[in-house]
């Protein structure tokens, strides 16, 4: 049972989902693959660590991998890769927390300010969502949620839809802007991709 770290009364658990094809990078594991020396993965728990210390990483793939890192990993529900919906409701079955913050494992900009200000904004606007927004896009695997969704969610993706916006749209959202640095939600989708965001982004 979580008990440790608390959110206004709130018990908050952090969410990595890693459980994609990554079809663009020859089918290999993203949140495995290196960024600067580490692993991409190690990324989104820093930046989730200092948030709480309550982690689940979802993965469909290379369990034993990911378990080396500390955390629970657990795989969909379902079979078939069905998308980042899947693995919210995952971590939904597997907590009791009442809140997640979700965070992929290929944004190695995001950091735990960003994550906080996403909480924020749950809390102050009574929201049930809040989605990171760079001024133009919405960033829909970037989200603070309560677990009182999960019926909802469960009813979406059992009616056959797996489009994030589409569910995010129809709830209690609120938009949290950070338009002033939207280089943080930069993610690696190719090994080039890699390599440049390497070039300008070395520690």
């Amino acid at each position: 049972m979580l008990t440790e770290h608390k959110n206004n009364q709130s018990i908050v658990m952090g969410v990595i989902l890693a459980g994609g094809l990554a079809r663009r990078m020859n089918n290999q594991d993203k949140g495995l693959i290196n960024y600067n020396g580490k692993p991409l993965v190690t990324y989104a728990i820093n930046a989730l660590n200092a948030i709480t210390k309550h982690i689940l990483i979802n993965a469909n793939r290379n369990k034993e991998t990911y378990l080396s890192f500390g955390f629970p990993v657990i795989a969909d529900q379902t079979d078939g890769f069905n998308g980042p919906l899947a693995g919210i409701l995952t971590a939904m079955i597997n907590t009791d927390a009442n809140i997640l913050i979700i965070v992929p494992c290929d944004s190695p900009l995001i950091k735990d300010k960003h994550l906080q200000k996403l909480l924020t904004a749950l809390t102050k606007n009574n929201a049930d969502i809040a989605v990171a927004f760079d001024g133009t896009h919405l960033h829909p695997v970037f989200l603070a949620l309560k677990i009182s969704l999960k019926n909802s969610l469960q009813e979406y993706l059992d009616s056959g839809q797996r489009k994030v916006l589409n569910w995010i749209e129809q709830q209690n959202m609120v938009k949290v802007d950070f338009w002033d640095e939207p280089e943080i939600f930069i993610n690696i989708n190719t090994l080039t991709e890699l390599a440049e965001l390497e070039k300008t982004n070395t520690p």
